[in-house]
């Protein structure tokens, strides 16, 4: 057997809350929740005022005993905004950097986790609103510079995030045409995670590579799941072969 390891993707809302309070303690809380051991986060800010300044990314990771890496998507002055990979494992950042835009600015992170023998390429991102810009987005994510890029043969593949894109869209399909789809691969249910209060949409997506069985999918949506981002998380329990 494999090592097994349960990978969580989890837009935050900067924080706050569907009962519109700040509190990324709160958010910190629904990940322990899950007993993640990877944590994908999107909409995390970073030193922006209206959040109250602080580090959202290093204050989830302290409260967790994880280390954080993060990309600003957006970077006004001192004011960040973007993705962040949460995790107790050891790591080294690869790549991150920016996806092509054409509105909110849009970014993606490339980490990469040793696990027994095996280096565990884990990508984020959150992709934009509109149709052709996350095809313009995903085809960047799928060529040399990511996901197609030359890695070694002990690489296994894991992307996860928000992609704001249910799986009719075009995105979806050019993902599902190189990945598996984490919550399709498990079988079951297949449940929605945006609007938290009331699911209907599946936005959030987590997929995997060759060599990466998915034991089991779920939307983790415990009362304070639901009241603590707008979005509930997908977790998926793998097993690295």
């Amino acid at each position: 057997m494999g090592r097994r390891l349960r990978i969580m993707t989890y837009n935050v809302h900067s924080c706050f809350g569907t009962d519109r309070k700040l509190d990324p303690g709160r958010i910190a809380e629904v990940i322990a929740e899950c007993e993640a051991d990877i944590v994908a986060l999107q909409e995390v800010d970073v030193a922006r005022a209206r959040s109250g300044g602080i580090d959202q990314a290093q204050a989830i990771a302290t409260h967790l005993r994880m280390v954080s890496h993060f990309h600003p998507a957006l970077h006004l002055e001192e004011e960040r905004y973007g993705d962040a990979l949460l995790t107790a494992l050891p790591t080294r950042l690869v790549k991150a950097d920016s996806l092509p835009s054409r509105g909110e600015p849009r970014g993606a992170l490339w980490v990469e986790v040793p696990v027994d023998g095996v280096n565990l390429q884990i990508f984020v991102t959150h992709l934009g609103l509109l149709g052709a810009e996350r095809v313009r987005q995903t085809e960047a994510l799928i060529g040399p510079g990511w996901l197609g890029a030359e890695m070694a043969e002990n690489a296994r593949v894991v992307f996860a995030g928000d992609l704001n894109a249910v799986t009719r869209s075009a995105c979806y399909r050019l993902l599902v045409r190189r990945l598996r789809d984490a919550q399709v691969e498990a079988g079951g249910r297949i449940r929605a995670t945006f609007p938290s209060r009331l699911p209907m949409l599946r936005i959030d997506h987590i997929f995997v590579g060759e060599g990466i069985r998915v034991h089991g999918t779920f939307v983790h949506d415990s009362p304070l799941a639901r009241r603590a981002s707008d979005h509930l998380p997908l977790c998926a329990d793998l097993e690295i072969d």
